[in-house]
């Protein structure tokens, strides 16, 4: 029987998302596989518009209708970064497996609180961060294991975007910027690539007209003691890129945060490249989560509690460094 997932919010991501699980769905066992059944806006016309614009069989006008109706097995969270924690929670008390967009909440006690309740009611609860599942990032996570470039010592990522994207990201209260959303994406593959967490950090930002970042420098040592930078702009454009540094080569890594490919460099041979061309890169992430909760799981063993946790402790902690008013 199909898992049907009910969508809060018509956000630029929830097309990509709807692509995704269709794209599962098309590669599933019969019986098996996602089915978007229902989608909710706080515009009731919206709603109805994107339904159809989207071929999904049921609109709300509202988030609390769509979680308290019977048409969804779990609820897909796309709303704006603020609102994460308390949609989650209805829909887990409501008695709704929940799929909730990075950041997952905007700081780490919420996040616990949600996991516990989860828990407790049996249900599954999973940060969507897609960097993890990328088979791209399988395959790195493979190769730096059996030591390929030897130990990992340094990282840098850098990113850019359009200013005009999603202008609430540019509210404190309700996006809270760049940071988290945009950091959370090397923080959490560097986890799981590395299997550790970050020791310590610090960084440097510049501000928009909002007071929010608008570019920021971050620089992390992990656990092992492996060194990486973060840099992200609105102002300048970027090379889009993640470089990771071992003792016998590096990784090139073009659109770390969707990657379809990596470029291996050496020391004693040619660069290799490994391809994996996908045209929805949420689907990964899809057919997890999925295949956790149709085996009972309530957390999912690769996106854990932990690896939630743990990144929103750093970005946490950034953003009181730079808005030290806000403690």
């Amino acid at each position: 029987m199909k898992l049907r997932i009910g969508i809060l919010s018509t956000a630029s991501i929830v097309p990509r998302l709807i692509g995704a699980v269709r794209a599962a769905e098309a590669a599933a066992l019969p019986g098996e596989g996602c089915t978007v059944s229902a989608i909710a806006s706080r515009n009731p016309e919206n709603a109805r518009q994107k339904a159809l614009l989207w071929d999904i069989p049921k609109a709300f006008g509202s988030y609390e209708e769509l979680i308290e109706s019977k048409e969804a097995d779990i609820i897909y969270i796309a709303t704006i970064n603020s609102e994460h924690y308390h949609y989650a929670k209805l829909a887990l008390e409501a008695g709704r497996h929940v799929l909730c967009e990075k950041p997952f909440t905007l700081n780490p006690s919420q996040a616990e609180e949600l996991f516990s309740l989860a828990r407790q009611k049996g249900l599954f609860l999973m940060e969507m961060q897609k960097v993890v599942f990328l088979p791209v990032v399988q395959k790195l996570k493979n190769l730096i294991r059996e030591g390929a470039f030897g130990r990992i010592t340094m990282a840098d990522f850098s990113s850019s975007f359009d200013a005009g994207y999603n202008g609430w990201f540019f509210d404190a209260a309700k996006g809270r910027g760049p940071l988290y959303g945009n950091a959370c994406y090397s923080l959490e593959l560097m986890q799981y690539l590395l299997d550790c967490y970050t020791a310590e950090w610090t960084g440097l930002c510049t501000r928009s007209r909002t007071g929010v970042e608008d570019q920021f420098s971050i620089i992390i040592r992990m656990e092992n003691d492996t060194l990486y930078t973060n840099k992200t702009s609105i102002r300048a454009e970027t090379i889009h890129t993640g470089y990771i540094y071992g003792e016998k080569g590096y990784i090139e890594l073009p659109d770390y945060w969707k990657a379809r490919k990596a470029v291996l460099h050496y020391k004693d041979r040619e660069p290799e490249i490994l391809e994996e061309p996908c045209e929805y890169e949420l689907m990964y992430e899809v057919i997890h989560a999925e295949q956790c909760i149709r085996q009972g799981l309530v957390e999912s063993p690769v996106m854990t509690e932990e690896m939630t946790v743990r990144a929103l402790e750093v970005l946490t902690a950034m953003h009181r460094l730079w808005n030290p008013a806000s403690l």
